[in-house]
């Protein structure tokens, strides 16, 4: 089984491209309900709780990987959990690269958490590229803690992103650097249209995924049955939202 974690409810979309991916494999889902948003805590309190959650997962699920389906995440405590632990485990990374990659010459915008942004793995990320002054940093944690309630409509999502990017006349790209915003690409699709293209990190890290499965002679490669579990903290109502998100946004199924 493989383990997948984020703050709350954003990285049920990786879970969904990781079921397509790796049909034979099975997974355990665990979503920080009780302490999302992590992009507005410092990184001490966000590496606390990944540990935490990693704990869980190898010794109650006994794990063989885990996926880090946050960047908040990622940046704060990747490099110390693989420290700490014997399993492969795999961070999130904004989807720069492709998107300087593809860009004609207008800004790309980063739209993440404070944290994110903030992190030393982050600017390390587009330091390496020659056109970096193109990159243009959006924080837009109140668009994470929007998604997160599971309730939101494009009136409240026109607001945010207003405030979030004020113009749009100078960027044709946009990274999404939260997986909570892929559950509203589209909304931003029918927003900008032709205008923006967008970019996320899901499938490169489930590539990254197969590849350390595969170089650790973790894969499967027998047809198993996919078993889906999907847990977390706070209350159960939580939960139970984060499985309807998951069929109605992702279209996959719960077990």
């Amino acid at each position: 089984m493989i383990g997948i974690f984020d703050s709350g409810l954003g990285g049920l979309t990786v879970l969904a491209d990781a079921m397509k991916m790796l049909p034979n494999e099975s997974f355990v889902y665990y979503g920080d309900f009780k302490n999302a948003p992590y992009g507005v805590k410092t990184k001490a309190e966000v590496l606390s709780l990944s540990e935490n959650i990693c704990e869980i997962l190898i010794n109650k699920y006994n794990v063989k990987a885990i996926v880090i389906a946050c960047n908040t995440a990622t940046s704060a405590a990747v490099t110390e959990l693989r420290k700490r632990y014997n399993v492969p485990i795999i961070g999130m990374e904004p989807a720069v690269k492709p998107a300087i990659q593809s860009n004609r010459g207008k800004k790309i915008a980063v739209m993440a958490t404070e944290m994110t942004l903030k992190e030393r793995k982050f600017n390390q990320l587009i330091n390496r590229f020659e056109n970096r002054n193109r990159i243009v940093k959006v924080p837009c944690s109140p668009l994470v803690e929007k998604i997160e309630t599971g309730n939101f409509d494009q009136s409240s999502l026109d607001q945010i992103m207003s405030e979030c990017i004020p113009t749009i006349d100078s960027i044709e790209s946009i990274v999404l650097g939260c997986t909570h915003f892929i559950f509203i690409k589209d909304y931003l699709e029918d927003k900008y249209q032709d205008q923006i293209r967008l970019f996320d990190g899901n499938i490169g890290t489930i590539r990254n995924l197969i590849n350390r499965l595969f170089k650790n002679n973790l894969n499967i490669t027998t047809d198993e049955k996919q078993q889906i579990l999907i847990i977390g903290s706070g209350n159960q109502e939580k939960i139970e939202l984060s499985k309807k998100f998951f069929n109605q946004y992702c279209k996959g199924r719960v077990i």
